[in-house]
């Protein structure tokens, strides 16, 4: 048989021939530096493979050897608390063997082979078991129980299962057909994971910030796409959310991001301390770089990568957050490999497929109920940060996620500017979760908890209204009534939308805090009508005492809370009382 050898070179791109055995998606290994890339198209016996190394110095002639698999991930014991680049190597075992610089060709395992787990099994011997079955557990955390699954596609009777101490290689019992089980297997990460159904989008995820919970909620298993251009907030919302937001584990893409924001975040998220048990949130998060200097077809591989892990965790029954940062980087990466295929551009030059490829993304996040025994659900929800080109939102990559996604947190520099966060720009942002997730709100934390988002929507509504009219006219020539509208809808702005990210006690907040503070403020404003319908002045209505109380409130630690709330409802009652002038 002919040797498969490298015919032309561009870029990321090499062609090898003869190829006549090769399967799209093969991997391969390119060049006497044996380059790691995958097969993108097959013609009359020539493959078209995308390298996901840098190709400098190949040479035409060099051998190419064909894997004959695709580009899959070691799923097991021993990914949380990693960090592996967009093809699965772990990054501290690499600098420990190279120093600071992948070498060409370099290679690791995922999953350390050398590292023994201690099995619990939780079937015996003669049990019937098809794929998602849990065989055992694993502490593969302190306090985290990784359960190991039968693998999708096998079914059989288990001849043995042993407890005791095994690496993710040898195995841990047989099937009686011989097929041996072990704590590891690979999968396909352009494959998603199959389930038994989805799960209705009737759960929120909560995040523990105000202005996505009560305005723009997010259903357990949704997705988000959060478009903001450089510098509006869009990293520090994903590490409030990865230490807040009520997720079992964080799997976080770091997809062609500068290399000096991905030094900040792997120095960062170390020291991010899980409120729920004391330890580093690195615990319960799985990390996936690809900074911007990597090659681009490692990079459109990492979201895949990402995604596959977390379905993982979620056919465990845990609730996983995966973090995308940023999908526009992962588009950039398409346009480049599509403009070398030659293939025909679509608007602003990015391939025709990619919202179809975004459209299969998106798909992959859910609540579901997964394979096998013990019956159990899980959730995956994707936050996904867009980075539009000079904040421009139509844009293809954002349109084309606008489309798919089922909420948008829209990021406003001007509130990034003035240091509101999160600068979330409540007239651009929208859920389509909120009917399904209202009811949830109102038996879990009030009755009346959709009233008093209408209510404040309507009120930023009219503030914005007024605040356009006022900056031709000025705020003297307005009614009183809508003098006090600026007044109180500032003060929902930045006391009950706005967050401090470094408060210890305003850094997370759950529904029931965010309900009080959104309640008192709207009951300030009822107050103040009534007083101003009484025929009083808005100079004779003090506002003043009144924030002050909620902005303590807000700040207050949970023993305080009713305490300041109740000094917050005096302020409120006082409003439409005789007073004296400011």
């Amino acid at each position: 048989m002919t040797a498969t050898r490298i015919t032309r070179i561009t870029g990321s791109l090499v062609e090898a021939t003869p190829a006549e055995h090769g399967a799209l998606y093969d991997l391969a290994r390119v060049g006497q530096a044996g380059l790691l890339g995958e097969v993108i198209r097959l013609s009359a016996g020539t493959a078209t493979l995308q390298v996901y190394e840098d190709t400098t110095g190949l040479e035409v002639g060099e051998p190419v050897e064909l894997a004959g698999r695709a580009l899959s991930v070691h799923l097991g014991p021993g990914l949380l608390g990693s960090i592996v680049d967009g093809l699965g190597r772990p990054l501290p075992q690499l600098a420990e063997r190279m120093g600071d610089f992948i070498h060409p060709g370099a290679q690791a395992e995922t999953l350390d082979p050398a590292v023994r787990w201690r099995f619990s099994p939780r079937l015996a011997a003669g049990a019937e078991v098809r794929g998602g079955d849990v065989l055992g557990e694993i502490e593969e955390r302190p306090g985290f129980m990784h359960r190991v699954l039968v693998p999708a596609r096998l079914q059989g009777t288990l001849a043995e299962l042993n407890a005791g101490e095994f690496t993710v290689t040898e195995p841990v019992g047989r099937l009686q057909d011989g097929t041996p089980l072990l704590l590891a297997y690979r999968w396909p990460v352009r494959e998603p994971r199959p389930t038994t159904r989805r799960l209705p989008d009737d759960r929120p995820f909560i995040t523990g910030q105000r202005v996505f919970d009560f305005l723009f909620p997010v259903a357990e298993g949704g997705s988000v796409a959060v478009p903001g251009g450089f510098g509006t907030g869009k990293t520090v919302i994903e590490q409030s959310l990865a230490k807040f937001a009520e997720a079992d584990l964080v799997v976080y893409i770091g997809c062609g991001e500068r290399g000096n924001e991905m030094s900040e975040v792997l120095n960062e998220f170390p020291a991010l301390r899980d409120p729920r048990t004391g330890r580093s949130i690195m615990d319960r998060t799985v990390m996936v770089v690809n900074t911007s200097n990597m090659p681009v077809a490692a990079r459109e591989a990492s979201v895949y990568l990402g995604v596959t892990i977390a379905e993982f965790y979620r056919d465990m029954g845990y609730r996983v957050a995966l973090m995308a940062d940023s999908l526009s980087r992962w588009a950039e990466a398409l346009r480049e490999i599509s403009a070398r295929l030659q293939e025909m551009p679509g608007e602003e030059g990015y391939p025709t497929y990619l919202a179809n490829r975004l459209a299969k993304f998106y798909e992959r996040s859910g609540r579901v109920e997964v394979l096998g025994r013990p019956e159990r659900s899980g959730a995956l929800t994707l936050i996904s940060a867009v980075s539009p080109p000079g904040g421009d939102f139509s844009e293809p990559v954002t349109q084309a996620s606008l489309r798919v996604a089922g909420a948008l947190w829209a990021l406003d520099p001007a509130l990034a500017h003035q240091r509101h966060f999160p600068a979330v720009d409540w007239d651009t942002s929208y859920s389509l979760y909120q009917e399904a997730t209202a009811p949830w709100f109102e038996r879990e934390v009030n009755p009346e908890w959709s009233v008093a988002r209408q209510e404040t929507l309507a009120l930023l509504q009219r503030e914005r209204e007024l605040r356009d009219i006022s900056s031709l006219v000025g705020p003297e020539a307005l009614q009183d009534t809508d003098r006090l509208v600026l007044e109180t809808a500032r003060i929902v702005r930045e006391v009950v939308l706005g967050q401090s990210a470094y408060h210890p006690n305003d850094a997370s907040s759950p529904p029931a805090k965010t309900y009080l503070l959104a309640s008192l403020a709207l009951a300030a404003h009822r107050r103040a009508l009534q007083a101003l319908g009484a025929g009083r002045g808005l100079g004779q209505i003090e506002l003043a005492p009144f924030r002050r109380a909620i902005t303590a409130l807000r700040d207050a630690a949970p023993e305080e809370l009713e305490a300041r709330a109740a000094e917050t409802q005096h302020a409120v009652e006082r409003l439409n009382q005789e007073g004296r002038a400011r």
